[in-house]
């Protein structure tokens, strides 16, 4: 199971918002680039970069510092936040992200959706994040009524094979995994998903690497690394002992 370190962009730093509320913002002191550097010389082998004022206003609007970070590290990088037109899928992808994150589009574009993946193919991954059961939009400030395993399941006929579970809830707060949830959401997904929302500790990474779910094979970790509540190394060695 692998450590996705998390780079919140917004205004060109590196921030972190708790439940998703953009009113709720915590800011840090290193540049996204610096920050990615000390993740990857800690052990970590992949990214996970997130544009958040491109996810309010449905356009990339920070593919300049993604383009900063791909300059500084040479692990991949998985990218979302506004990548609504399959154009702006491109461009994310000539800047420097390998993995493209759709969240928005994956409920209310479905043909978006299938032609991401027939250009994209394994590259292109679902965002399901979760708020109450169902699906979140817009940078998580709007509800869908699409349930979250429903939702899962239709990308999946479309082609989908890779997703993030986000619990909104937890994201941000450092209060724990929503283990029950994650369970949950193993014995939906066909493919292979990323948990995200809570984590604040190293022995939430054990329970969550403990789990009897092959499909979950990585766990995004962002305030409880910025913060330094234990190293990227160390999140790499817990997640791998389960």
């Amino acid at each position: 199971m692998k450590l996705f370190p998390a780079v919140d962009l917004r205004g060109g730093q590196t921030v972190r918002l708790r439940k998703g509320d953009y009113g709720d913002e915590i800011q840090y002191d290193a540049s996204p680039a610096e920050a990615s550097r000390g993740f990857v010389a800690d052990g970590a082998e992949v990214l996970h970069v997130v544009d958040l004022d491109g996810a309010r206003s449905g356009r990339p609007e920070q593919l300049d510092v993604l383009a900063s970070i791909r300059a500084s590290i040479d692990v991949p990088i998985q990218y979302g936040g506004g990548l609504r037109e399959i154009d702006d899928l491109r461009s994310a992808a000539a800047a420097g992200a390998d993995r493209l994150v759709l969240g928005t589009a994956a409920v209310s574009d479905p043909a978006l959706v299938a032609r991401a993946v027939d250009e994209f193919g394994e590259r292109i991954v679902a965002s399901v994040d979760a708020r109450d059961g169902f699906a979140a939009t817009d940078g998580w400030t709007e509800a869908s009524k699409e349930a979250s395993s429903d939702l899962i399941e239709r990308l999946a006929g479309i082609g989908v094979s890779s997703f993030v579970y986000s619990a909104i809830e937890r994201d941000g707060t450092l209060e724990g995994p929503a283990v029950e949830e994650v369970v949950s959401i193993a014995q939906v997904i066909r493919g292979e998903f990323l948990y995200a929302g809570g984590i604040g500790s190293l022995e939430d990474l054990r329970v969550l690497a403990a789990l009897d779910a092959p499909s979950l094979v990585g766990v995004i970790v962002g305030r409880a690394l910025h913060e330094n509540r234990f190293t990227a190394t160390d999140a790499v060695a817990a997640l791998a002992a389960g």
